[in-house]
């Protein structure tokens, strides 16, 4: 199990096996918690804000209706775990333009050579040019063990062995690549050996990143580290923004508190993550699946199912009272087809309204294609308040402008503005035929 954290899993099993009182129960899960984070070597403090905003949700929220406090305190463990990990939001691994400088940083021992050359393959694979630059001119054999990589998985490596200026390899090395029209420049930079050695390091960072002005600077963590982790994850930012984390030796029972800690001191989310010392152990890292697998979630996955599912009946109870009020601006439109995406077809949340069949809504007023639901979420996302507040005063000329910033084509925001003043006045006519207080009664009692 990796990380050192079983305890939080035997912990979340305790308290559903637990007969004590709720908040009793709670209780005892957050020591149960606290100990082993802390035994895990996360920062004293982080473990303190973690529990403790987990004790708050557990002993405030009030679960949906049908589902019992203890199974909803699972899906706050669940959630409130997953959202420190970085939650929905995946790592952005594909670059967003080419060429793309990738500068990686970390105290030596953390694995950034061979990392280096795994980012290096991971790319390869997935189609782009990649270079790396040996830029470690401390270490003995630095560029030799680069070199031996880089030709194990055939991408070259630029270097300049004897030279003493780190500024210079690196500069001159990205300057190789991209004239070549390479895709993916990986600059591996120089470590140092222990805590306390690190400000020499932290400056030639700076002065490499002014150099060759990396689109992404990669944090290399052990996950050994401990709780010192925290504070030289802090100075690294400080130094030199990180943009993402690559967790290092998660294979085996390793301590990866010092992981834990290098996300909230940085603000950045774990990419990738190494699992083992072949050059391609290494993958992409999932937040709720690293915490499903935390958490066992083979022994609560029928539980969490339960609770979504409950969940997202709420959710569309709210948004069908929303649709009925008469009050409709592209804001709304907005949210409705976020919601569309993830709960299907409009008509199927109006089907669920007792009554509502008795009016002859037609199919193809309501039933969006994926394709045609992103084109008007981009659309929407271009235009300004004033528009989405009030579509009327959208002529030709701001909807030239809409549709240059969306990527679209001008008909396509004349069709989404049609649509838009065809629902709020088929809203209209409903809301004028039939009083809905009643019809919307006993939804809850859907399952």
């Amino acid at each position: 199990m990796v990380l050192g954290l079983e305890g939080i899993r035997e912990g979340l099993r305790k308290f559903l096996r637990s007969s004590a009182s709720y908040e009793k129960a709670v209780n005892e899960f957050i020591r149960d918690l606290q100990r082993t984070l802390i035994k895990a070597d996360v920062n004293v403090r982080l473990v303190f804000e973690l529990s403790q905003r987990i004790k708050k949700k557990a002993l405030e929220e009030q679960p949906p209706p049908g589902v019992s406090r203890r199974d909803w305190f699972v899906k706050i463990v669940y959630d409130v775990l997953s959202e420190f990990f970085g939650g929905d939001k995946e790592p952005r691994v594909t670059p967003t333009r080419t060429p793309w400088i990738m500068l990686l940083v970390g105290v030596q021992g953390s694995g950034k050579t061979t990392t280096a050359a795994k980012l290096a393959l991971y790319y390869k694979e997935h189609g782009y040019r990649v270079g790396l630059v040996a830029a470690d001119v401390y270490r003995p054999a630095a560029y030799d063990q680069l070199k031996q990589l880089g030709e194990k998985i055939r991408v070259p490596v630029y270097g300049l062995p004897g030279e003493r200026d780190a500024v210079k390899i690196a500069k001159e090395g990205v300057k190789y690549f991209t004239s070549r029209g390479y895709d993916i420049v990986i600059v591996d930079t120089a470590g140092r050996h222990g805590y306390g050695e690190e400000q020499a390091l932290l400056d030639e960072m700076k002065a490499i990143a002014r150099a060759i002005k990396p689109n992404e600077v990669v944090l290399v963590i052990d996950a050994v580290m401990g709780q010192k982790a925290y504070d030289l994850a802090k100075r690294f930012h400080e130094a030199t923004p990180i943009g993402s984390i690559v967790v290092t030796k998660l294979d085996g029972s390793a301590k990866g508190g010092g992981a834990l800690s290098a996300i909230a001191a940085t603000g950045a989310t774990i990419k990738f993550v190494g699992t083992g010392e072949k050059v391609d152990e290494l993958e992409v890292f999932n937040p709720r699946r690293f915490v499903a697998r935390l958490l066992g979630l083979g022994d609560i996955e029928g539980l969490l199912e339960r609770v979504k599912r409950v969940e997202e009946l709420v959710e569309a109870q709210k948004r069908v009272e929303a649709i009925l009020s008469g009050r409709l601006t592209l804001r709304d439109l907005y949210h409705q087809i976020i919601g569309m995406k993830k709960l299907g077809p409009l008509r199927k949340i109006l089907e669920m309204i007792p009554g509502l069949a008795l009016y002859n809504i037609g199919e193809e007023q309501l039933k969006l294609s994926e394709e045609k639901m992103n084109k008007w979420l981009a659309i929407i996302n271009s235009m300004t308040y004033e528009e989405l507040d009030h579509p009327e005063i959208i002529d030709k000329s701001r909807m030239k402008r809409i549709a240059i910033g969306a990527g679209v084509k001008v008909d396509d925001v004349k069709e989404l503005l049609n649509h838009y003043f065809m629902l709020k006045k088929m809203l209209k006519q409903l809301k004028r035929g039939r009083k809905f207080k009643g019809l919307l009664k006993g939804i809850g009692d859907i399952r």
